[in-house]
């Protein structure tokens, strides 16, 4: 769980800030809206294949970028 401890003469807004970075590095809210209605089998299938897919596009095209350079 992200936290933060106030230093001194740091005003709300930083350390506000602060514990932004900390939640998105942690990806807390991103899981949370992933939990927060039930997905059946089949969506996550669904969703299992296209970020398989997204993986195997961004390896084709880092592939392709590497070999240009040769």
């Amino acid at each position: 769980m992200p936290g933060i401890k106030v230093k001194e003469n740091e005003s709300f807004e930083e350390a506000y800030r602060r514990f932004k970075k900390q939640v998105d590095r942690n990806l807390i809210v991103t899981e949370a809206r992933a939990r927060r209605f039930f997905e059946s089998n089949v969506e996550k299938k669904k969703k299992q294949n296209i970020a398989k897919r997204k993986k195997i596009l961004k390896r084709m095209y880092m592939m392709r970028r590497y070999e240009s350079r040769l």
